[in-house]
């Protein structure tokens, strides 16, 4: 230990030689101004949390006094004085973050922030902002583009086979592949260290280098591609209608559906609820879910097929974009669907859809792309002519074939003919970002440590809904049960086939006269009294004769009884307890046995 604190300069090393003189004379040294042990060590280590200098807490917190375990109440106090003092500083933040800070002002009402060019734009940002305007000539088009979530690193795909993934802030070159067919679409998984390609026949998942990790045969001619981060599922539609959930952390395919729809070449996820969008080419928007074999939504948004979907993440899923070949485009609200919110036509046909972070919609159609910010497309408006103008771009490469905003930068993506064109859109992305959630600067090791905890953390299939915020929530009540005496039996959904249609009515009398019968044999052969009084034997063998076959079925019943059958013997279990329920309540009344005294222990015996 001294030579490690020797080794840190916290002392200086002793003098071999002793120096002999009169010790009187010797003049002590003033002792230092600092420590030489606390200052050696100062710079690489700091004090825990616990010894920090903090903030007080606001005032009227609650110190649950009524609490006795001292743990416990010293825990709670603790939570509600981070709790308030999360809420101060949250609304000191407020403050800072105002709704309309990064967008372009205008000196006078007579100018329009869509007569400003890129060029204008890019010379009076600062120039780590004018790295996003860029133009990328490849051939090999139309592309697509996808990025990740922190927004660091773009995949691009060409309709003929060109691939490829990097880092467009540093241009640093992941991988590149010629595949030499058909590919559609693209994403990355997880994070920038594997992506899929919807290809030809099948779709692939390549690593980060561009080998090839799997070969998805169940994913036919795949057309669009998804991935819901937190689910770890990669979602593919195809020609052949299908929709498809794979889950990436176990290789297994989760659940397909059949949309019954034909092929459909339009898909977006609902990034809050992690529902799926599909639009089709008879003018039908779907949403999906894994847990429901039909969809959950079904809404006719355009007499012709549908061209774009996108969803608006700055308001919680709460409004959505679809776009049709007859050249209109309509804003939806996710809460009623009763109508669109607003609609307008536009020029060249179909266009694509693209919402950013804060609220800017992007519509790219014909030869320009055009962005309009809120509140005016979430506005109600009688007339069918286009809401303000935001900013436009002129770009002659057609056909525009994707949108993409870049998350935490003001960039918009647009994948043409003639390859990729970027440019600057300012105030649409966020400049917040949560270093837990997406980290534009993570390096590798928070990389891992991030992919752990998204695993830990994944979240089933079954979670997915339309109302996320079900979690937690009480049960609604049955609509139908098994009630007698003013409790609740056995749900309704539970009930065997024959029972449900019997509450609803909806039973025939042959099915219902067959399974007595079954019963009354169970009940003759263990010798159990039948309790059904309302009918006499002959009535009952009256109806019997009633029908066809029924005299076949009378043989088979008596050849039945030498088989086992788990129903009849359960009854023949329940009619024994309950008659011996009556035996023991009868021997009480009259004093034979004494009443069983209840214990604490009761509530953990099965009924």
């Amino acid at each position: 230990m001294d030579s490690l604190i020797s080794k840190g300069n916290a002392i200086k090393p002793l003098n071999k030689k002793r120096k002999r003189g009169d010790t009187e004379k010797r003049t002590t040294k003033p002792p230092p101004s600092s420590d030489l042990t606390a200052a050696s060590i100062s710079r690489t280590t700091s004090l825990p949390k616990s010894l920090r200098p903090t903030s007080p807490p606001p005032g009227q917190v609650s110190k649950h006094a009524h609490i006795k375990d001292l743990k416990l109440r010293t825990h709670l106090n603790r939570q509600a004085s981070n709790a308030a003092r999360a809420k101060a500083l949250l609304r000191d933040a407020e403050l800072l973050l105002t709704n309309d800070a990064g967008t372009i002002q205008v000196e006078s009402e007579m100018e329009r922030t869509w007569r400003i060019g890129q060029k204008e734009i890019a010379e009076d940002v600062s120039q780590e902002a004018a790295k996003g305007r860029q133009e990328w000539k490849l051939d090999g088009g139309p592309y697509r583009s996808r990025y990740t979530r922190n927004g660091r690193h773009l995949a691009i795909v060409g309709k003929t086979g060109h691939v490829a993934t990097f880092d467009w802030q540093t241009g640093t070159i992941h991988a590149e592949l010629q595949l030499q067919e058909t590919c559609r679409d693209i994403t990355f998984l997880q994070d920038q260290s594997f992506f899929a390609v919807a290809q030809k026949k099948y779709a692939f998942i390549y690593d980060r280098d561009g080998v090839e990790i799997h070969r998805l045969k169940a994913h036919l001619e795949p057309t669009r591609l998804e991935f819901l981060p937190y689910h770890w599922l990669l979602v593919s539609v195809g020609n052949t209608g299908y929709l498809k959930y794979q889950d990436t952390s176990t290789g297994n395919l989760v659940v397909e559906h059949r949309t019954k729809l034909g092929a459909c070449h339009t898909m977006t996820q609902n990034r809050h609820n992690a529902v799926i969008h599909l639009g089709h080419q008879n003018g039908v928007v779907t949403l999906w879910t894994p847990n429901l074999p039909h969809p959950a939504v079904r809404l006719l948004a355009h007499l012709g097929p549908v061209v774009g979907l996108s969803v608006d993440p700055s308001t919680g899923g709460r409004y959505m974009t679809s776009s049709g070949a007859d050249g209109t485009v309509k804003v939806w609200d996710c809460r009623n669907w009763k109508g669109a919110v607003r609609e307008w036509t536009t020029r060249g046909g179909g266009a694509e859809l693209e919402w950013s972070a804060k609220g800017a919609l992007a519509v790219a159609t014909g030869g320009s792309v055009n962005v309009y910010t809120k509140p005016s497309i979430q506005t109600s408006f009688a007339a069918r002519v286009p809401p303000p103008l935001y900013l436009t771009h002129p770009i002659p490469h057609r056909p525009l074939t994707s949108v993409r905003f870049c998350p935490f930068q003001d960039i918009l993506t647009i994948g043409h003919n003639a390859g990729l064109s970027s440019i600057l859109v300012p105030g649409s992305g966020e400049p917040n970002f949560d270093s837990a959630e997406a980290d534009p600067f993570e390096n590798k090791k928070a990389r891992r440590e991030r992919e752990v905890k998204g695993l830990l953390d994944k979240i089933q299939p079954d979670m997915i809904a339309l109302d996320p915020d079900f979690v937690g929530s009480l049960a609604p009540p049955p609509k139908l049960t098994t009630a007698s005496n003013d409790k609740h039996g056995i749900p309704f959904a539970r009930l065997p086939r024959l029972e449900r249609l019997r509450i609803e009515g909806k039973a025939e009398e042959t099915e219902i006269d067959a399974d007595v019968d079954e019963v009354e044999d169970a009940n003759e052969e263990g010798g159990i009294e039948s309790t059904n009084d309302k009918k006499s034997a002959g009535e009952r063998e009256k109806k019997r004769m009633r029908g066809r076959g029924k005299s076949l079925k009378r043989h088979l019943r008596k050849h039945r009884k030498n088989v086992i059958d788990p129903t009849v013997v359960a009854i023949r279990a329940k009619l024994e307890k309950q008659r011996e329920e009556r035996r023991i309540a009868k021997e009480i009344e009259r004093g034979a046995i004494e009443p069983k005294k209840p214990s604490a222990l009761d509530r953990f015996r099965r009924s």
